[in-house]
């Protein structure tokens, strides 16, 4: 009876052992395959993205693949922060067709870049920032500075003059506020920094020094005062007017420069490179990292570093750069996915700014990881859409839903950091 049982306990450790072994060989071969795509691929997914979750009645993404239309804020239609990452991405398809030299696809993708910016023109009070309704208005200062940066970049590509009036328009609501909604700005006078938000959103009331200053509003604030900065005449005179409705490119710079300063003083870990969510007041800043507030600390040390030239810009970008790669994605060795509302957009903001420094730094030492991370979403795509998942190591079952958000990332990496050849 005992020699029985001694057989049978270990027939079944040999073959417990075997199905670890196997399963940690299966993991290991996927981890060291070599993933690979072609440019036909690139489009394929973006296209995937495109017949999935773009609204083509309105040009204005849904928030998810289970609803029909994107009518308003509670009903369908994605962020509105949100909406300008997606314009990006098809700024980022015109440009690669453009690289590529696919004259039929330039045109597609120039059509399309109109349409999302006619789109969301009408979804969003026509651009009026002072129109603070909660459902297709503005009331955050960040969602409001997401769209100047991409603004800003539309007239860069296009030369569009309505997207520079729009994108000066809305940097300065953001600066000094609204005599119209009764905000009194971002930019805190006294302390430095930009505030997150009016208090309260209805009859508002000025921020008090405690309140909250997050990364999402500070270093999109650099990015959209660069952006400008370098798209903005040379020759202009200093507005007098108390709501100014431009800036000089020297004022860009200096306004840039101040906030970087204070985020670099009040968000930045300047030994790990990890960026804080926020700081109130006098607070300890909260140290929790999310991939999007990396992103943009990333971008504005790069325009920083390419409008100076001084390297003291470039090295916090790479350790920043670095913090992401190693420490934040260690688990899989891939881009981390964050469980929330909205957060599946992150991965389409980083690799907006990763490129920078990559293209731009020459700091190529990333693009192994960047395409491990694609390798895993386009193997672990719905096929039947070519959609992929927010969680580039799980499977994506075919049909499910699945929120824009999420499966942006992949196309957005993949328009940026296209195949080889």
């Amino acid at each position: 009876m005992k020699s029985n049982l001694f057989l049978v306990v270990n027939l079944l450790l040999v073959l417990f052992t075997s199905s670890v072994v196997c399963r940690a060989e299966g993991l290991d071969s996927l981890s060291k395959k070599s993933f690979t795509y072609t440019n036909e691929d690139v489009w394929t997914i973006y296209e995937g993205f495109n017949n999935t979750l773009l609204d083509t009645d309105k040009y204005i993404y849904k928030t998810n693949s289970s609803f029909l239309s994107a009518k308003d804020r509670f009903n369908g239609a994605a962020a509105i922060w949100c909406q300008p990452i997606y314009w990006d991405m098809a700024m980022n398809a015109y440009k690669l067709a453009k690289r590529l030299k696919s004259k039929d696809k330039q045109a597609t993708y120039k059509r399309l870049c109109t349409k999302i910016f006619e789109g969301n023109k009408a979804q969003y009070a026509n651009f009026n920032f002072d129109d603070n309704n909660e459902n297709t208005g503005w009331f955050i200062y960040d969602d409001i500075m997401w769209w100047t940066i991409s603004l800003a970049r539309g007239y860069e590509l296009f030369k569009v003059d309505e997207y520079l009036t729009l994108s000066e328009l809305s940097f300065s609501r953001v600066w000094y506020g609204s005599p119209k909604v009764g905000d009194t700005g971002s930019y805190d006078k006294e302390n430095g920094g930009m505030f997150w938000q009016w208090q309260p959103i209805q009859n508002p009331k000025p921020n008090k020094p405690g309140d909250g200053k997050m990364a999402c509003i500070n270093f999109p604030t650099v990015v959209a005062a660069l952006t400008l900065y370098n798209n903005v005449p040379r020759k202009r005179k200093e507005s007098t007017d108390e709501y100014p409705k431009y800036q000089t490119r020297e004022q860009y710079l200096a306004k840039g420069k101040e906030i970087y300063e204070w985020g670099v003083e009040n968000l930045l870990d300047k030994q790990t490179g990890q960026i804080a969510d926020s700081r109130h007041g006098n607070g300890r800043p909260a140290w929790t990292a999310h991939v999007y507030n990396q992103a943009t600390f990333i971008g504005a040390s790069v325009l920083i570093y390419k409008a100076t030239g001084e390297k003291k810009y470039l090295h916090p970008a790479i350790l920043a750069t670095d913090y992401t790669v190693n420490v934040m994605s260690a688990k899989h060795n891939l881009l981390p996915f964050e469980n929330g509302i909205e957060q599946g957009i992150y991965t389409a903001i980083f690799a907006q700014y990763v490129a920078m420094l990559i293209y731009d730094c020459k700091q190529t030492q990333y693009l192994p990881f960047l395409k491990r991370t694609i390798g895993y979403g386009l193997e672990n795509r719905d096929k039947s859409r070519n959609v992929c998942s927010g969680e580039y190591e799980k499977v994506l079952p075919a049909g499910s839903t699945i929120d824009s958000y999420s499966a942006s990332g992949i196309p957005a990496l993949m328009l940026l950091f296209p195949a080889d050849k």
